[in-house]
């Protein structure tokens, strides 16, 4: 399994993209190349998903290109050629399905919330949410026009606090990886991306996450190469099996 061909690969092959370009099977057979679009918070358990359904399908080739919401929403408006886009947020995804791009209606298949993420030890002194308003500590949060800062917004103003981060990042994985490397003293990501870190960071919950709670759409594009895999991958999110993935990952699931 290869990860997240890079934008400009994707669009150089764009013009070329028919079926026997992207490798996808005729007829029923899940086979040739998968292309993901999802959010980066979901790298760890889609990951593990594709793994599986590689060895379910030995003729597939999944790849992911894993990024903010935001930005994997306009690649896919401009064009860039995908299979499945799994969001972090409803808003994200309607821009796709207004522009016509999604075949049929997103189905929303996990929720997160955010939780404050520390390096090993908290040697920052971090308690809780008040302290992202502390200028004397290193804060990350994730850059408003994607679903984790969205969240952020609304968790401060829950709060009543007047956050002064000094870092907004592209996609929540960049926040948490200023947290593992001990960049900062705190970041705002989820739940999840905490669990995914294990011993590396320590998780602080605040009450006010409830008042931002994210839900995760996945649909197969319209336009994708390889339909009948995608259909097979959103199958196996959306199934049993995936249900369990995404909870012993920490999402919330329906």
């Amino acid at each position: 399994m290869r990860r997240g061909p890079a934008l400009g690969a994707l669009l150089l092959v764009l013009a070329g993209c028919g079926t026997d370009a992207a490798g996808a099977p005729a007829g029923d057979e899940v086979a040739g190349t998968l292309t993901v679009f999802a959010a980066a918070s979901l790298t760890d358990v889609l990951t593990g998903l594709g793994d599986q359904l590689e060895a379910d399908h030995p003729g597939l080739e999944v790849q992911f290109s894993f990024a903010g919401s935001s930005a994997l929403a306009t690649q896919v408006v401009q064009g860039a050629p995908a299979d499945v886009l799994a969001s972090a947020d409803t808003e994200q995804m309607g821009l796709v399905t207004d522009a016509g791009l999604t075949d049929g209606s997103p189905g929303v298949f996990a929720s997160n919330v955010l939780e404050i993420a520390v390096p090993a030890g908290n040697p920052g002194g971090v308690t809780g949410l008040a302290d992202f308003a502390d200028p004397d500590l290193a804060l990350a949060v994730c850059a408003p026009a994607v679903p984790c800062g969205s969240a952020a917004e609304e968790v401060f103003a829950a709060a009543g606090v007047d956050a002064q981060p000094d870092t907004q990042e592209d996609d929540v994985r960049a926040a948490l990886t200023k947290v593992q490397l001990g960049e900062v003293d705190a970041a705002l990501v989820y739940a999840t991306d905490v669990r995914a870190a294990g011993d590396a960071v320590e998780g602080i919950p605040f009450p006010e996450a409830g008042q931002a709670v994210n839900e995760y759409p996945i649909c197969r594009l319209a336009a994708a190469p390889n339909p009948v895999a995608a259909r097979a991958f959103v199958d196996l999110v959306r199934s049993d099996a995936g249900r369990r993935a995404l909870a012993d990952a920490g999402f919330r699931t329906p």
